[in-house]
């Protein structure tokens, strides 16, 4: 027996123990996990800057804080989330009680990425908690040093056949899908997605596949343009566009397209003014990804920016003109790259963004009621912000999933715990009478009364 396979075991042995089922001690674990986040707040700080340049707020509001704010949400409504739920019951059982129980998957396997490597290790690993399952984790081994953290703060806090993090490896990674988990939560991009489904699929093991794509943006002429240039620079450099939900490329109706590009244009050179903007900005994960973003501005049309320094794996903010057919439209940027593209009007950005896969966010910008509802309703995405980027993610109340190419499955605040438990039927019949309607003779009558109950 292999490790991995020895260290199933002995979860899948923790978990028949029925220990988790007990919300107490779920509630127990997520103040314990609460705790050494707080004991171990700078030496996350540090892996966050080793690994990614992060920069202290960033790491905070993107990655620590968003975390620990999480925690304390499920720790407040756990024990109102794990009651049965009382549901009508239909009259051709009476008389009987109907009840939805939540009742937790079993060993879970989450593999997360390395562009938020605290955060989306961490968010997945509360809702498994919270549903009363065991967990094996799987980092990103681009991120090494948070992977590292990650796998100490677990060690400390958690035995190996509760919580235990692994790392490794692309062949780690296929080792593992080749065990059976009862509930897979992957983090990451579409084409490893689509593995994880197949390998999940020999052991018909349910999962949640958190993807991304290109999330657009449409600015329509009523819009609030310098507002929505702020927001929209901020949300696309934040973490140097390596964002899941990153604005990808902005839609721009023609009647304000040069007004609208000034704007962005001015907002982005306030980066550049900066002091020491090292500081203040992220830098690309690996060389691998770093190349791949100079291919892509060199490929571009740049109006500001396309900056670089390969010593400190910089791509400094960068603003480029495209048209639909521009190699930069092809996949998702995941990077500090904004294409703006010029259209007549509203229907044919529309026309343009259906074309594509459905993302995983879009993002809209207008200051008219009927425009929104007619956005929502014409374009599929995962989730939306209107006249903003990023934020809806970062709401206890709401969940975060994509939709097709974008992902399956969503989390978040209660949907994390409704991720991670399934929901289990339970009717009661009571004993004190018995109705003979439903036994043997089937007679005329009986079938007509049948018809008349149903």
């Amino acid at each position: 027996m292999t490790k991995l396979e020895e260290l199933v075991k002995k979860q899948r042995e923790f978990f028949s123990s029925g220990k988790t089922l007990d919300v107490d001690f779920r509630i127990s674990a997520l103040k314990k996990l609460k705790k050494a986040i707080n004991r171990n707040e700078d030496k996350i700080y540090r892996a966050l800057k080793d690994d990614l340049n992060k920069p202290k707020f960033e790491a905070f509001v993107g990655e620590i804080g968003f975390v620990l704010k999480e925690i304390d949400f499920v720790i407040k409504h756990l024990k109102e989330w794990a009651k049965p739920v009382k549901v009508p019951t239909d009259i051709v059982n009476f008389p009987a009680t109907s009840r939805i129980y939540h009742q937790p998957y079993g060993v879970s396997l989450i593999f997360s990425p390395w562009n938020y490597p605290f955060h989306l290790a961490m968010m997945p690993l509360i809702g498994t908690i919270a549903g009363g399952n065991t967990a094996i984790l799987k980092p990103s081994e681009y991120a090494q040093s948070t992977s590292s953290i990650v796998k100490s703060l677990t060690a400390e806090t958690f035995e190996e056949e509760y919580i235990v993090v692994v790392e490794g490896d692309k062949t780690v990674s296929e080792k593992l899908l080749d065990l059976k988990f009862d509930k897979i939560f992957f983090t990451g991009n579409s084409e490893v997605g689509k593995i994880v489904m197949k390998k999940a699929a020999e052991h018909l093991t349910p999962v949640t596949l958190e993807l991304g794509g290109k999330s657009p943006v449409i600015v329509l002429g009523d819009a609030n343009i310098k507002m929505a240039a702020k927001r929209i620079v901020w949300g696309k450099f934040f973490n140097a566009g390596q964002t899941c939900v990153a604005p990808d490329y902005v839609c721009i109706e023609e009647s304000v397209y040069e007004n609208f590009k000034n704007a962005i244009l001015k907002e982005t050179e306030k980066y550049y003014k900066l002091k020491k903007i090292e500081r203040h900005y992220s830098k690309i994960v690996n060389i691998k990804h770093y190349k791949r973003l100079l291919g892509l501005i060199e490929k571009s049309t740049v109006i500001l920016g396309g900056h670089y320094d390969e010593s400190k794996l910089f791509i400094y903010p960068t603003v480029v003109e495209a048209k639909t057919n521009s190699a930069i439209m092809e996949d998702e940027i995941f990077g500090p790259i904004l294409p703006l593209l010029k259209f007549k009007d509203y229907e044919s950005m529309r026309d343009y963004i259906k074309s594509k896969p459905k993302p995983l966010a879009l993002y809209i910008f207008t200051k008219s009621d009927n425009q929104k509802e007619r956005v929502l309703n014409e374009i599929q995405s995962g989730g939306v912000t209107i006249n903003d980027t990023l934020i809806h993610l970062s709401s206890n109340y709401l969940p975060f999933g994509g939709i097709g190419e974008s992902g399956m499955g969503i989390y978040h605040g209660k949907y994390s715990f409704d991720e991670f438990t399934q929901k289990r039927a339970v009717m009661e019949r009571k004993t004190y009478v018995e109705f003979p309607l439903r036994y043997p003779p089937y007679t005329p009558i009986k079938l007509s009364t049948v018809k008349k109950l149903f």
